[in-house]
């Protein structure tokens, strides 16, 4: 793969990875709830997630949504109901900020509440069909044409992950940066329910696409 043409690709995966989606949404309202360092989990599980979806989109997944797209609709509607219950967990923590006037303090992490915080970062990658449909439709751009380039292939999705974990880790640290200054209280409490709203207004669209 020539330099330009992975400059080209490093471009795409940039441009799509800090648009605002269920990932960068997620990241977000769990820096609000749990703090930076515990963001870092969720984060790397759904850099796994991306990775696992770019294996099962060029593995042939993406042609089988094109060839029966019930497959595709059943796993849209399973995605756009977990974002939903992400949308009403989330309302419900800015509730119980507001009455306690402290961010999160209802909900504190418990020990395990890593691997819990790893697993939402990889369920969010996963339950996403159009991340799949998007590496179906991308990849064979950067392909040799007629086959599967395992070298490249590992490059671009590598490339994608990275992208990915810069986008979110900026999203991080401009939310614990505000959110120590400006964010308190009943501000914080409507900034998580603003998000659980976020989340319900993505369950919806993704549910009508």
């Amino acid at each position: 793969m020539t330099l330009s043409l992975w400059l080209a690709f490093l471009a795409m995966a940039l441009a799509a990875t800090f648009s605002p989606g269920p990932a960068v949404l997620l990241a977000v309202s769990t820096t609000l709830s749990l703090g930076a360092r515990r963001t870092a989990y969720s984060s790397v599980g759904n850099a796994l997630g991306v990775f696992l979806v770019s294996c099962v989109a060029v593995g042939g997944v993406g042609l089988l949504f094109e060839a029966w797209p019930p497959a595709f609709t059943v796993l849209k509607l399973a995605g756009a109901a977990y974002l939903a219950w992400l949308g009403v967990k989330q309302w419900r923590q800015g509730g119980q900020s507001d009455r306690t006037g402290l961010p999160g303090a209802a909900s504190a992490p418990a020990p395990s509440s890593r691997a819990a915080v790893f697993r939402r970062g990889l369920l969010v990658a996963c339950s996403n069909p159009k991340a799949i449909l998007f590496f179906a439709a991308v990849f064979p751009q950067f392909m040799p044409p007629g086959r599967i380039d395992i070298v490249r292939f590992l490059l671009l999705s590598l490339t994608f992950v990275a992208a990915s974990l810069v986008a979110q880790f900026s999203y991080v640290l401009l939310t614990a940066t505000a959110g120590a200054r400006v964010l308190s209280g009943r501000r914080m409490a409507l900034l998580q329910r603003g998000t659980g709203l976020l989340f319900i207004g993505l369950a919806v669209s993704l549910a009508f696409t």
